[in-house]
């Protein structure tokens, strides 16, 4: 069947020819498309092929400017799986596998754990290639594809289901991935590097880890030397699994904290109390899902890092992230500035975004932003 055509704005030439993967409803004349159909965006003298989507903001992704077959489509799997052969070793078997947009397969991402891989989709479009996925991804070595559905109940597209849980290796520190019923695909893998860098800056440090989830960067500061980490997350469940990990790896889950709290409501104590900590990690969830909340998640983010501030000591360290796509790297740093009282400075030594198993092709795929500020 022939692919139809939409002529779009010739003013989006320029978008079209970078390679940006979204057109948006109000750009597209009148239709007869349905969800899951294949498009060609004609926009002056460029071109791309794309999914189009009623139920979503995006009306379009686009895979790019050849016709997508299953060829093509396969071509992309293996290019985006031989970027992460060069990136890991033995050291590590949990990374992002395809990166959706920047990886040119938009909309989809797929994380392994182990030998098994966890697909995601955010658009009801993507319907129409997960099939050629899947088939692409069988043929790497993988015990199984699996996904979860709206229930968020964990089947298997191809091969089998993993144990109840599994533990990955992150640059050799074992961590317990639930692929079932855990955040996200079951870690948080985006922010491995900056992890690491912590580690650097631990050794005999008290640290405070915020919206800590099972621990990743609280391991890290441990294997760094910390002298006392205090771990802390809303999920009881979350920080069951975050001693765990500790433990899992020869560190006295006995000799550091471990608290459900509300992270918010922790640090306003913390303040009143006086208490304060060598290196301060915020690593909140998304504040904002669309750009009409971008302004209250500004304030949200101020408001944190203003407590986490007050909660550093003067000298120490502050690691701030916020993985709002809505907030600029540019506006989350201002933001992060200003959120010194006049009796504190800061001084921004590190900036950062995701690891490099999730690559950038177009603005808004940098959204996570992670800075290392000294507290003076």
């Amino acid at each position: 069947m022939a692919i139809p055509t939409l002529h779009i704005n010739p003013q989006l030439e320029p978008s079209i020819l970078a390679g940006h993967p979204w057109v948006y409803h109000n750009h597209l004349p009148h239709h007869d498309l349905e969800t899951g159909d294949w498009v060609r965006v004609q926009a002056g003298k460029a071109s791309a092929y794309g999914l189009y989507d009623d139920r979503s903001v995006i009306a379009v992704r686009l895979f790019g400017r050849e016709e997508p077959t299953p060829a093509i489509l396969a071509q992309k799997v293996y290019t985006a799986l031989e970027w992460r052969k060069e990136l890991f070793g033995l050291e590590t078997n949990a990374y992002r596998l395809i990166a959706g947009e920047n990886d040119f397969l938009p909309g989809i991402t797929v994380d392994k754990y182990e030998r098994f891989a966890v697909i995601q989709t955010y658009a009801d479009c993507l319907e129409t290639i997960v099939p050629d996925v899947v088939k692409a991804l069988s043929k790497s070595g993988l015990k199984g594809i699996l996904r979860r559905d709206e229930d968020k109940e964990l089947h298997a597209l191809w091969g089998s289901l993993p144990p109840p849980e599994l533990t990955i290796l992150e640059n050799n520190l074992k961590i317990i991935a639930n692929l079932f019923d855990g955040q996200k695909t079951g870690l948080f893998l985006d922010h491995r590097d900056n992890r690491a860098l912590l580690e650097r800056f631990s050794k005999d440090k008290t640290v405070l880890n915020l919206f800590a989830y099972t621990g990743a960067f609280s391991l890290y500061a441990a294997r760094g030397g910390a002298s006392h980490v205090t771990s802390v997350d809303i999920a009881p469940a979350a920080m069951r699994d975050a001693a765990r990990n500790f433990t899992l790896n020869g560190f006295d889950a006995t000799q550091h904290e471990f608290l459900a709290a509300d992270c918010f409501k922790l640090l306003e104590q913390y303040v009143q109390e006086g208490r304060q900590f060598d290196l301060v990690i915020l690593d909140p969830p998304s504040l904002a899902k669309s750009k009409d909340n971008r302004f209250a998640a500004a304030r949200a983010y101020k408001k944190l890092n203003a407590l986490a501030i007050k909660c550093t000591r003067v000298g120490g360290l502050l690691a701030t992230a916020s993985c709002t796509s809505q907030i600029s790297p540019e506006a989350f740093k201002e933001i992060v500035l200003e959120a010194a009282d006049g009796k504190r400075r800061l001084q921004i030594v590190q900036e950062n975004g995701q690891a490099m198993d999730h690559p950038v092709t177009f603005f808004e795929g940098r959204y996570l932003k992670f800075v290392l500020a000294r507290v003076l």
